[in-house]
């Protein structure tokens, strides 16, 4: 939510010799430069457009999830079974890429302990257990909504000393 003066302060740190590097993120389609009455897209003035490098982003299909998990389990010199591959696929697809590979090292220990080479569906399942993805962590708050600690200072406001 840049306005026109930031803008003109990156132009002239664009142009200095040692410039910077300058990423940003943007949703925005034709959209309104703030403070001023022109429209351009992404909301940047023209001159600034002029010099950026638009990266396109889209989530990743479910074969380059594959190829990743497969990458990530080499690097921590882990073996899956098939069926664990594709569950661990599809979870990142359900949850987020960061929490499925997360759970690759859990899941990892758990094989160890039981002694065997290839982390399996069982060893998914109790690394699941273990830990929440966003998902199931809002949705235990909303379960335990009215019972955690800070509902019962409100309820307990007479037998507070303090209240007078």
């Amino acid at each position: 939510m840049l306005d026109i003066e930031c803008f003109s302060f990156l132009n002239r740190a664009l142009e200095n010799e040692l410039s910077p590097l300058v990423i940003m993120a943007s949703n925005r389609g034709m959209s309104r430069i703030r403070g001023t009455k022109f429209r351009s897209p992404h909301g940047l003035p023209v001159d600034l457009l002029d010099r950026v490098l638009i990266v396109s982003t889209k989530p990743y299909t479910a074969e380059e999830i594959q190829q990743i998990v497969e990458i990530r389990c080499q690097e921590e010199d882990t073996q899956l079974t098939a069926e664990a591959t594709a569950v661990l696929t599809t979870m990142a697809q359900q949850t987020t890429l960061r929490y499925a590979l997360n759970i690759i090292s859990t899941a990892q220990i758990l094989a160890r302990k039981r002694k065997v080479e290839k982390v399996d569906l069982d060893d998914l399942r109790r690394a699941y257990s273990y830990f929440m993805d966003e998902k199931r962590s809002v949705e235990w708050l909303k379960m335990q909504q009215g019972s955690l600690v800070f509902d019962e200072i409100n309820q307990g406001d007479e037998d507070d000393p303090m209240s007078g």
